[in-house]
């Protein structure tokens, strides 16, 4: 049934690539999900870089544009904001939105630790707004499928699985020493960027984490600096006559994961992973099978199913229509969703949750998770061994 129509007033923080992203997916949203009966307005956006104000507007038609993220917030026009600004930001903005009594749809892992992660999801609850964090990869029509595939027994009992998220944007080492690679500004790296993707994934379709071990690695040591006034996003290169600073946070990460039902979960991630590019994806064995997702193939999985246990042949099996939201977009199996797809049924997901009032998708509890279970990989990592969560 068709909802009566409503408008939503939107305020973007943050215009660089991602801002762009979730700036694209409210102008989508009407495309595949005009059952909603949701028009967005593109109320504000807020950059502390004019230029990228200026290409917001430009291409979205912001209504107003502001320098400084406090004066969209006191936007009156605004209801619902996107907040893609560094991880050092997230707590403080994420705050000061719920605060305001405007619903939130934020960027993992929401800030640098997990009490960052708490003290947003805090302020969303005693606001009593919506909020939902960007861990899109659960939104794959694929990913839902996995999960419901798991879940239904098809495999059997999980019994052990493999998740990674590999790429290679900062294996060049004359990358420009942005706000990434600090850990006042950037965190932990890897972490908090990737690792924060896997730990979602392997909640989403595992369930809860009980106990972890890890081992960290930083292998590029120091990068050239950056010019001072320029950008700080993207993935630049620095001059190799530049002086140079000392990066603060992990490249790599591979840790050992008990989840609490007892499937022993492998997970590595890695920034500087030369040859590979986003190479993501999980893999669940159980007693009578395999399940098996590859971001790089995001319409398919690969299942083994039955009783044969030695021998048993993996299918390719192509995902379609029944699978997710795959509907919303393609009219068959074998045509895939992309990544800006996902960020579109990450957005319905927010939007149902504001009309209704019930909390959906990927939420703050989901970010507080996967922010002390990555607390707790730097922790084992110092030396502490096995942590328990």
């Amino acid at each position: 049934m068709r909802s009566e129509p409503r408008t939503i007033g939107v305020g973007v923080i943050g215009a660089g690539w991602l801002g762009d992203v979730h700036a694209r997916a409210w102008g989508r949203l009407r495309h595949h999900y005009g059952d909603l009966g949701v028009t967005p307005l593109f109320a504000a956006v807020a950059d502390s870089v004019p230029g990228a104000r200026a290409a917001a507007v430009g291409k979205h038609g912001f209504a107003t544009a502001y320098g400084d993220w406090h004066e969209l917030i006191a936007d009156p026009a605004v209801e619902a904001v996107s907040v893609t600004a560094p991880n050092a930001l997230h707590r403080e903005i994420g705050v000061a939105v719920a605060e305001a009594g405007k619903h939130l749809w934020i960027e993992k892992p929401v800030g640098l630790s997990a009490g960052d992660a708490e003290a947003v999801a805090a302020a969303v609850a005693a606001a009593g707004v919506q909020g939902t964090v960007g861990f899109n990869y659960r939104a794959i029509p694929a990913m839902a499928k996995l999960r419901e595939l798991v879940v239904g027994g098809a495999i059997g009992t999980p019994t052990h699985a493999r998740v990674r998220l590999l790429t290679d944007y900062a294996a060049h080492p004359l990358g420009t020493l942005t706000w990434r690679y600090s850990l006042a500004s950037g965190g932990h790296g890897v972490l908090g960027d990737l690792a924060s993707h896997a730990v979602d994934l392997a909640r989403f379709v595992l369930g809860d984490f009980e106990s972890l071990v890890a081992q960290t690695a930083i292998y590029i040591q120091q990068r050239p600096q950056l010019v001072p006034g320029a950008a700080t996003y993207g993935h630049g290169l620095g001059d190799p006559e530049a002086p140079t600073g000392i990066v603060e946070n992990e490249d790599y990460v591979q840790a050992m994961i008990r989840t609490r039902s007892g499937v022993l979960v492998a997970l590595e991630s890695s920034r500087v992973a030369v040859g590979e590019q986003n190479n993501y994806g999980i893999e669940v064995h159980g007693t009578t099978g395999l399940v098996e997702w590859d971001f790089r193939s995001p319409g398919e999985l690969r299942l083994s199913t039955g009783t044969t246990y030695a021998d048993q042949p993996t299918q390719r099996f192509l995902v379609g229509p029944g699978a997710g939201d795959h509907g919303r977009f393609q009219p068959g199996s074998a045509i895939p969703t992309s990544y800006d797809d996902t960020k579109v049924i990450e957005l319905a997901g927010f939007v149902r949750s504001i009309l209704s009032g019930m909390p959906e998708g990927p939420v703050l509890a989901d970010a507080v998770a996967s922010a002390r279970a990555l607390d707790a990989m730097v922790t084992s990592a110092a030396g502490a061994g096995w942590v328990t969560l």
